[in-house]
């Protein structure tokens, strides 16, 4: 009869006896997660030649709008060949120019200046325009007598359009030293040197193309004015005057 028993294998030879209860050695190696593999390059090279590819095709269609948008501007700057507005003053009268107090000067003066736009495609539209009477003083700081406004006002092409304002009192005193030379000047009807400077925003339309609103300064020196000596107004000497037109528009990359 054949013997079915099974028996143990042999333990190979220089084999340790298992410890029971496990010792720390074991349970380190049971809880060791297992070896893997690092995950391969190829998939993080491929997003980032993808990331640069997209960021070079949007730097491209950067440049080429702003290609397009330059040759635009150039074409709009070619056709209507915009110019600056003129300003000239016409006139200015003064009905009083006289201290009422030690330092404080009362102004009443009577202002027309004259615009002119040059331009046959190319409209201007002012907002109300501060205006500012100085008396130059050489060598020192100038001296603010008056102040006055003109409304806003539209400026259509090639047109001339008269400007009037009442120019008052500047607001507070003047100080001592500007009030004492100012008198002597006037005692000694003497004909003051004045400046005057407009200051306002302009937008300009040019075809149905629109520029956003850009400052606009406008100096005008060169005029003599005297107080007056009675109720009549005097009359200054404009004839000399000249007007300088700080303006900056615009168009892309052209000014004028």
């Amino acid at each position: 009869m054949t013997d079915d028993r099974v028996y143990p294998a042999s333990k190979p030879p220089g084999a340790a006896n298992p410890t029971f209860p496990a010792n720390k050695a074991q349970l380190y190696s049971a809880n060791r997660p297992a070896y893997r593999q690092p995950a391969s390059r190829h998939r993080r090279t491929h997003s980032r030649g993808c990331c640069c590819r997209c960021c070079c095709w949007t730097i491209f269609a950067l440049i080429l709008l702003i290609l397009i948008a330059a040759a635009a501007s150039a074409v709009v700057y070619l056709i209507y060949r915009p110019r600056q507005p003129t300003f000239t003053v016409s006139s200015l009268k003064v009905s009083s120019l006289n201290f009422t107090s030690a330092n404080h000067l009362t102004t009443a003066i009577a202002l027309s200046v004259i615009a002119k736009n040059p331009n046959k495609n190319v409209g201007f539209t002012y907002d109300a325009t501060d205006i500012t009477v100085f008396k130059v003083s050489p060598g020192d700081d100038d001296v603010v007598i008056g102040k006055g406004s003109i409304p806003s006002f539209l400026h259509g092409k090639k047109n001339t359009t008269l400007l009037k304002s009442t120019i008052g009192s500047a607001p507070g005193d003047l100080d001592e030293l500007s009030a004492g030379k100012l008198k002597g000047e006037l005692k000694a009807k003497k004909s003051v040197a004045i400046k005057i400077v407009l200051d306002t925003k302009v937008k300009v339309k040019m075809g149905s193309v629109k520029s956003p609103k850009s400052g606009i300064r406008v100096t005008c020196e060169g005029i003599k004015a005297a107080a007056p000596s009675g109720k009549k107004a005097t009359t200054a000497g404009t004839s000399g005057a000249k007007c300088k037109v700080d303006l900056r528009i615009k168009i892309w990359k052209f000014t004028f």
